[in-house]
Order: structure tokens, then sequence, then C-alpha cells
């Protein structure tokens, strides 16, 4: 319908919505497999990733008016690099395609950088996800380096520079 907008928003996530993280993420079953060789993650395991590890993130639910439909992971200082970091940007299969990964990310963008003193954002990509290399590119990030991550994976790290202005 015409004039009618969709509002994106963010919401901390909560212990009582794993079942939600867990839809959402395995919603994304060629993501889990490049990451952990696994189209499925299990509730122990997001309840562990998301709620009992020592990380210092924050992450919340994407919401498209009143309905989840992705995640996004934010460290304000990675103690290994002393950047900040966003850890995840994922959107549930079925809302794919649509442009919400862009617009919870420019949304988001926004946010932290009034609320931080931001010079730059780093975020690392699993080396075989070609199509999230070329979002993060068509976002402004370029590619700095390889490294290993905590889980000891290896990813390609970018990072997009605010010092020079948008």
């Amino acid at each position: 319908m015409k004039g009618l907008k969709k509002m994106i928003t963010f919401e901390k996530i909560t212990e009582d919505y794993i079942d939600v993280i867990v839809e959402i993420t395995n919603s994304n079953q060629n993501y889990n497999l490049m990451e952990n060789g696994d189209p499925t993650r299990t509730k122990e395991e997001l309840f562990k990733e998301y709620f009992q590890s020592t990380n210092q993130s924050e992450t919340y639910f994407i919401k498209l008016d009143d309905t989840y439909i992705g995640l996004i992971d934010f460290l304000k200082l990675n103690p290994r690099d002393g950047f900040p970091w966003l850890g995840l940007l994922m959107i549930h299969g079925d809302y794919q395609g649509y442009g919400f990964g862009t617009n919870a990310f420019e949304l988001f963008e926004e946010q932290i950088k009034s609320r931080e003193n931001l010079h730059a954002l780093r975020l690392g990509v699993l080396i075989e996800n070609h199509q999230a290399k070329e979002f993060w590119k068509s976002h402004g990030f370029s590619y700095v380096e390889n490294k290993t991550n905590t889980d000891g994976i290896e990813v390609e790290v970018y990072e997009k520079d605010y010092s020079k202005g948008i």
C-alpha cells in the first residue's frame, strides 16, 4: 500500500525470547553451515552463546513494526584490537532480499555514531560468505586482513573509516 511505511526498531534480546533467536538463526542454514558445519543450532547452543558467554557485546532484535526479523550484535571495544565491532547482522530467511538488512544497518549505524565517538567500525566475514562481502563493501567497508576469530574460524576483517566523514 502506498503511504504505509514499515518501521525498523531495535529491542535488546532477553532470555524470554530464546525461541525467536533460534527461529531467526535456523532460518539461515547456509550461514550456519559456513560457521559451524551444521545447518541448525540448538536452543542450548544459542542460549549459551547469547546469555552465558563472557563477551561484552550488545545484541538486539531487529524489528519490523511488531515482527522480529533479525539480530544485530555490537561490541563497543574489542580488546583484541581496540576497535568497535559489528559482530552479527542476520535477517530471517523469510525477510531477506527486501532491503531490511540495509535499512537495519543504516539505522543502527546512525544510532551508534550518535552515542559513541566512532572513528571506525570493524566486522568479520566468513571466508566463503561472498554475499556478505559484497553487502559490506556496498556499505563502505574495505578489506583489512584475515584473522582467526575467538572460535578459531578464519574470517576476513572489514573496516569502515568514519574519521574522514561519510
